[in-house]
């Protein structure tokens, strides 16, 4: 039985892949990512600040991500981050399948100098979002701030999670940022990690999500 069981696991976590293309008149992306890989990241948007955050969620997620963009980013980058957002959420989609076995809830927080964030997860199937950042300053570089929910509200809807971020506090924007990336990674990681205890198990009481 735990032979079956084991294999069972394998041969989920082996399928955890996802290919994804969405073209439209503003913007031209792929995104392919692995659930289980290694923190490995191949970037390429067309914004080097969502590079860096996308970055992190490799990283801190430890999943390896491929994103490749070109968007009008000649009148501003608000197509590019919200596509890719959407992308990205439909590449999780596909990835994480049906949820058999994961753990569906994930939590982190994560400071950076005087800066603290937290972000909470939940693969309910459900769009949800709470986006709750006081931000400092209007932009990091030459990155519009208020970009940031644009991706997290496309990666909601197109993922089909309910998410909470609350940065708790922070004086630099870049660093209120940084966290809230960061965080948001290591909470994919808890939530999408498979539960041992409950191998091929979609965990709700509902049956399915």
């Amino acid at each position: 039985m735990r032979l079956q069981s084991t294999l069972r696991l394998a041969a989920h976590v082996s399928m955890r892949q996802a290919d994804v293309t969405r073209n439209t008149s503003e913007t031209k992306i792929q995104i392919v990512i692995n659930l289980d890989g290694s923190g490995k990241a191949e970037l390429a948007s067309g914004v080097p600040f969502l590079d860096h955050m996308l970055d992190q969620i490799a990283r801190h997620g430890m999943i390896d991500l491929k994103v490749m963009a070109t968007g009008d980013t000649h009148i501003d980058d608000h197509h590019t981050v919200e596509d890719v957002g959407i992308t990205l959420g439909q590449a999780f989609a596909k990835a994480v399948g049906d949820k058999a076995g994961i753990t569906r809830y994930g939590h982190s927080y994560v400071p950076l100098d005087e800066t603290l964030s937290r972000v909470v997860i939940d693969f309910s199937g459900r769009p949800g979002l709470e986006f709750n950042v006081p931000f400092t300053r209007a932009r990091v570089g030459d990155f519009d701030v208020d970009l940031s929910i644009e991706f997290f509200r496309g990666f909601v809807n197109h993922a089909g999670v309910t998410l909470h971020i609350d940065n708790l506090r922070g004086i630099n924007a870049h660093h209120q940022i940084e966290t809230v990336f960061k965080a948001f990674g290591r909470a994919l990681r808890m939530a999408l990690e498979i539960d041992p205890r409950a191998a091929g198990v979609v965990p709700s009481t509902k049956g399915s999500l």
